[in-house]
């Protein structure tokens, strides 16, 4: 099981969250992340973010990444959109 929790923050409080799942051994890790967000924002009614060097660095690091205004082509009404795997594929 593949799991990606997103949260909506302002002012250092979330306001919003969501979990993603996927169980399926067909998408890449990769896939994966990108669809969820897909979902995610869908369901938070924004635009999908832009992935800067910082953002890609990051995930690759600690699997999580904030998402500020300037990943965003339009407004954002919070701080920042934080996404992290809460929990990755066995494969064994």
């Amino acid at each position: 099981m593949f799991r990606l929790w997103a949260k909506i923050f302002e002012d250092n409080h979330m306001i919003k969250d969501s979990v993603w799942e996927n169980d399926s051994q067909d998408l890449t890790r990769t896939k994966k992340v990108l669809k969820a967000l897909e979902e995610v924002c869908v369901e938070f009614d924004l635009s999908v973010p832009i992935w800067l060097d910082k953002n890609i660095k990051e995930f690759q690091k600690v699997s999580k990444t904030r998402f500020y205004k300037d990943n965003f082509v339009e407004d954002i009404e919070f701080e920042y959109l934080e996404i992290n795997v809460i929990e990755e594929d066995d494969f064994f």
